[in-house]
């Protein structure tokens, strides 16, 4: 069972808990399921229980009993806790990375969404924001907010800022940065080395197409199939997970900070990657390169979705 999975594997409990009437109320169409913070129980965690107690009549943890007693034993998840006032928390099966590569092969294009929107803004970042929330609920198939994202206006004028840096910096610097913070912009984004979170996930990127290219004048193509990498497949593995959570919560900081983890992964990866020496391409190399390209397929799309540049070569 995948992440994505596991979501749709809530969905399905609590609309079955209603039509045998355990629980009463509406059934959401989508809950958001999370990694589980440091220190936590279990690999993910939701608080589903919390949106549906109110209308069930029934204390949060009462909720959460009846969905853990309905999800215990379904295929791929190995174990499920009730914690604090009605968390659900889950540890899966491990996940093929196999089926992680046939899964980003199968996801749809990436929608490029930008205005008119319903309340336009002069404020730079203000728009900033807006086009990648828009991008990423357009991606999920969630209907556009109700409220415009609002968030802390750029201390600087736009003109110095956009001259310095440029729009894909200015775009990281505004887009890492939570709503309620206000952006920083210093000579960091300039800088192409490991310092610079931009720099590695574009460089991440490049080096997926890279090594593709490298294999085809090897003679070899990429082939899913198992692949001992547990920081990639775990970090791709989260990225629809990600993408939920990006939309439901409209904080494309989020989105940013997981290609962030996808990219240092794909970078310690890489060198697995490609025949060294007289070594001759097997089906181990077919399979890593699988890996390596569906995390370049992922970081390409993910800075789509932020409206930022995906060079193949750097």
């Amino acid at each position: 069972m995948t992440p994505a999975d596991l979501s749709r594997c809530v969905v399905s409990a609590v609309r079955c808990a209603v039509e045998d009437g355990e629980l009463a109320g509406i059934v959401p169409a989508r809950v958001v399921v999370e990694r589980t913070r440091p220190g936590g129980v279990g690999e993910y965690a939701t608080p589903v229980a919390f949106q549906i107690a109110k209308n069930a009549g029934l204390r949060p943890a009462e909720v959460a009993e009846v969905l853990a007693r309905r999800l215990g034993g379904v295929t791929g998840i190995e174990r499920v806790d009730v914690t604090g006032a009605g968390f659900l928390n889950f540890s899966l099966t491990s996940v093929s990375a196999a089926q992680l590569v046939r899964d980003v092969r199968d996801l749809r294009p990436v929608a490029v969404v930008e205005g008119p929107y319903p309340t336009p803004s002069r404020e730079p970042r203000e728009r900033l924001v807006r086009a990648a929330v828009a991008r990423i609920e357009a991606a999920q198939g969630v209907a556009p907010g109700p409220e415009p994202v609002v968030v802390a206006p750029v201390a600087r004028r736009d003109g110095d800022v956009l001259a310095r840096y440029g729009a894909d910096a200015v775009a990281w610097a505004v887009l890492t940065t939570p709503a309620r913070e206000t952006p920083e912009f210093s000579d960091a984004l300039l800088v192409q080395g490991e310092g610079n979170e931009l720099f590695r996930v574009r460089y991440a990127h490049a080096r997926a197409r890279a090594l593709v290219r490298n294999a085809d004048q090897l003679g070899f193509r990429p082939e899913a199939g198992d692949v001992d990498a547990p920081a990639l497949v775990r970090a791709l593995a989260d990225h629809p997970l990600v993408l939920e959570a990006a939309a439901h919560h409209r904080a494309p900081e989020r989105l940013a900070r997981h290609l962030v983890e996808v990219a240092d992964a794909l970078l310690d990866f890489q060198y697995r990657v490609l025949p060294k020496g007289d070594e001759k391409p097997s089906a181990a190399h077919r399979a890593r390169l699988a890996l390596a390209e569906a995390a370049g397929t992922v970081l390409a799309g993910g800075l789509a979705l932020l409206g930022i540049d995906a060079p193949t070569r750097l």
